[in-house]
């Protein structure tokens, strides 16, 4: 039988690993492997795959080796705005640096070939050296034309493209000074002469509405529509449950059972059900959209919301991970109608164990779709109208806040970590133009429905863990013991300690965050524990959640807007309904790795795409700010100036040099600056007032300094 490519792959792999290959050119690796001159464009082919996943390198003299016998380390170049860069290689934690010099014309995000300048040593980082670029990254570059008489240049919005993009005359597709574009690179130059492109696409001009926005969008590679293939499949997807879908489900449709989202929300996953006994216990009923009953899997739909990972949530769009039909149609547990879901029914005795559960598939009906905003003024402002105006619901919402209380008691008890740093929310006008910043409320409601999802989450999780089958797991390794250090040693200077000898039980954090609650040190001590944390990741190992000190955690609950939480849902399925046969295992245990690492990397790309346009109307809202006086509180200190915070979140950098009553020295270790001749002192968690200076839209950062009074202010505490 003839070897499929990826087998012949294998078998190239193989000889090139062999402890006794030495570095040979395709002619004599043709020769060993019998392979003639029909053959010969396959093995090129194989060869250029191989170099491209880093597995192999081509010499100067035209020999294919393992990177790692030549002394090479084949890696993702990393880059930075101020010239060095790092590379970051597959199965190593540590990034290995580049420093400027050694960067040799690699840019952002290329496959690159390195040898080491220094190895580790005293706790310094690894340091490399650019030797080959591998692979270009072929990414389009986003950024703002601007024109001469004869030519154009484009300078990236991306920040660790280094260069301006030389655009010539013919290329520029008529774009004008101000135009946000899209440029292939034709020539990536070298150290002394600059990228050329081609303009493929003009977004629009920087000063329409939207286009700052989009440029974004552009920029992180996010997709805007659905490929025609999938939506033809959507085509033939119902608007309502069908009967047939129906069958062979328990129909809980007669339970009280309510959505609890945010006003604006269309695409509503999960619903509850509670129930409160005679002798104390309760059961909870975690209801979630059974969105695989239309994602069928390998269909278009399926390859396409894996491709996307995850919705994406903008300032002012939401670009989502199922076409609309599906998440705000079909799959939205809107009131009144018959939906399927995955359900999750938990009996949860007076101390948070959950004493029984049934995982199956329902068929139910939605009584009430509720707000945050009015179980809130039902539950904590005890408003008579909203109370009178659900009241065959007020008993469920008091017995869901009790239990609740109950749960977020024991998760506090075993060690879970909550950070609650006030999240932002931009108003925008019609124009999109920010009006208003305001913190995102976090109330009772709220916290109701965080603490029934983590318990639906965990529950699931056990019970797969258990039953040792393929599954997605959300995973939180332990912190990084050098980070931890860093921390230890700084709250010492506040007094505080943390017990532990390398590794710190996640009960040891919180304790410290309870001790700093409504302190001036809160904000920046709680900063530097959520740095210290590693991010949680999706893998296919059930290797514990550190921040909520379980051993086991997955993403079951949001099925519509997460791609992880839509297969777990096929494999539960699956094996509900006694389908999960070896052939079934096999085919998991192929396919999950892959989509735990495209669904981390999506994530990542999603959460790195918010911040950037939250970022950006925040600066554009202090543009309408500047010489106005706010106060704030020291976030961060730098050795380049201090970091302020306003009540809005808006973040501001204070530069050193406009500290200009003194002399100011950086104390790295303790995280001050201390005027050399008045010994006044910069700390983080200390208010201060400042003057909104400047905004740079391009850079997305905003200028504080000093309001005349506090330069006036004498000395500060030691």
């Amino acid at each position: 039988m003839e070897k499929t490519l990826e087998e012949r792959k294998q078998v190239l792999l193989e000889l090139i690993s062999h402890k006794d290959y030495k570095p040979m050119k395709i002619k004599e690796i043709g020769i060993i492997l019998g392979i003639d001159d029909v053959t010969r464009p396959i093995l090129d082919s194989l060869l250029e795959e191989l170099i491209a996943e880093g597995k192999v390198i081509k010499t100067k003299r035209g020999k294919y080796a393992r990177p790692d016998t030549i002394n090479m380390i084949v890696g993702k170049f990393i880059a930075h705005a101020k010239g060095f860069g790092f590379v970051e290689v597959e199965g190593q934690e540590q990034d290995i640096f580049i420093p400027a010099p050694y960067v040799n014309g690699a840019f952002n995000k290329d496959t690159v070939a390195i040898k080491l300048i220094r190895r580790d040593s005293k706790g310094k980082r690894k340091e490399g050296e650019v030797i080959k670029i591998i692979k270009r990254n072929d990414s389009d570059i986003i950024g703002t034309f601007q024109k001469s008489r004869n030519f154009g240049f484009v300078v990236s919005d991306n920040k660790k493209f280094t260069k301006d993009i030389f655009i010539s005359k013919g290329k520029n597709k008529g774009a004008v000074s101000g135009h946000k574009v899209v440029v292939k690179i034709s020539d990536w130059g070298n150290e002394r002469r600059n990228p050329e492109g081609e303009i493929v696409e003009i977004i629009g001009h920087i000063n329409d509405p939207g286009t700052d926005i989009l440029s974004i969008v552009r920029s992180f590679e996010l997709p805007t529509n659905f490929p025609e293939q999938v939506m033809n499949q959507v085509e033939y997807i119902p608007s309502e449950v069908r009967e047939e879908d129906k069958d062979g489900r328990m129909d809980i449709r007669d339970l009280q059972m309510v959505t609890i989202d945010g006003e604006d929300a269309k695409d509503l996953d999960d619903a509850i059900t509670i129930e409160k006994h005679d002798n104390g216990t309760y059961t909870l009923g975690v209801h979630i959209a059974d969105v695989t009953n239309y994602v069928t899997e390998g269909s278009p739909l399926d390859v396409e919301a894996l491709k996307r990972g995850t919705s994406v949530y903008l300032v002012d769009r939401v670009i989502p991970m199922l076409p609309h039909k599906l998440s705000n149609g079909i799959c939205s547990l809107n009131m009144g109608v018959d939906r399927l879901a995955l359900s999750c029914i938990m009996d949860v005795d007076s101390k948070g164990n959950v004493i029984n559960h049934k995982i199956a598939e329902t068929l139910i009906n939605v009584d009430k779709r509720m707000t945050y905003t009015n179980v809130k003024k039902i539950l904590a402002d005890k408003d008579e109208e909203v109370i009178k105006e659900y009241k065959d619901y007020v008993d469920m919402f008091e017995n869901m806040e009790q239990l609740a209380e109950i749960l977020r008691g024991k998760r506090k008890r075993r060690g879970s970590i909550d950070f609650d740093f006030p999240e932002a929310k931009v108003i925008l006008n019609n124009e999109g133009e920010p009006i208003d910043i305001v913190p995102y409320d976090r109330n009772v409601a709220t916290k109701i429905i965080e603490e029934f999802m983590l318990l639906a989450n965990e529950t699931v999780a056990e019970d797969y863990y258990w039953q040792e089958l393929p599954f997605v797991y959300r995973t939180h390794e332990e912190p990084d013991p050098e980070r931890l250090q860093g921390l230890t040693t700084f709250i010492h200077n506040f007094g505080y300690s943390i017990k532990g000898d390398g590794e710190i039980h996640p009960k040891e954090i919180q304790k410290l965050l309870i001790s700093i609650e409504g302190k001036p040190e809160e904000a920046i001590i709680s900063r530097l524990a959520l740095r210290s944390m590693k991010r949680a990741a999706y893998t296919v190992s059930g290797d514990g959640h550190y921040g909520l000190a379980t051993k086991y955690y997955t993403h079951f609950t949001s099925p519509i807007r997460r791609y992880p939480d839509l297969q777990i849902h096929r494999i539960i399925k699956e094996n509900l309904n006694g389908k999960m046969e070896e052939k079934s295992i096999r085919k998991y245990n192929a396919i999950l790795p892959n989509v735990a690492k495209q669904s981390s990397e999506t994530e990542r790309t999603a959460e790195e795409a918010e911040r950037e346009t939250i970022k950006l109307k925040k600066v554009q809202y202090m543009e309408k700010h500047i010489g106005e006086e706010f106060e704030g509180i020291i976030s961060s200190v730098t050795a380049w100036g201090l970091y302020v915070e306003l009540p809005n979140t808006v973040e501001g950098l204070i530069h050193v040099t406009t500290l200009d009553d003194d002399y100011y020295i950086f104390d790295e270790k303790k995280h001050i600056f201390i005027g050399e001749r008045t010994s006044k002192i910069y700390r983080m968690g200390e208010p201060v007032k400042i003057v909104v200076a400047s905004v740079n839209k391009i850079e997305r950062t905003i200028d504080f300094e000093l309001a005349s009074e506090e330069s006036e202010e004498e000395g500060s505490e030691d």
